[in-house]
């Protein structure tokens, strides 16, 4: 009984909590006139994806150069590593192009 009337308060705690959450007004999005933010957010997200994809390429030759047979799992791990952070990239981009808008 005791742990029934535990998950039952836990439960009234969280309801109560979630009602002024839920009763916030909804955020302003960026005007029309932040593409400069846009740009630097934009340059950013490419510089560091850039910088990522370079340690992703020079970790995958570093693996083939010491364990060559490991080649097709090390070259799997790559491309997938590599498609991940571009599409990153795609999605930060599609966000600040709708967010500046």
């Amino acid at each position: 009984m005791r742990k029934v009337m535990m998950f039952v308060m836990m439960g009234t705690v969280l309801l109560v909590g979630a009602m002024p959450a839920a009763a916030q007004a909804t955020p302003q999005t960026a005007g029309p006139g932040n593409w400069s933010y846009a740009a630097i957010g934009l340059g950013l997200a490419v510089a560091l994806a850039a910088f990522g994809q370079s340690k992703v390429a020079s970790a995958a030759c570093e693996g083939m150069a010491r364990n060559p047979a490991a080649r097709p799992g090390i070259q799997l791990a790559l491309i997938l590593g590599l498609a991940f952070i571009e599409s990153l990239v795609l999605f930060i981009w599609v966000m600040i192009f709708l967010r500046a808008l």
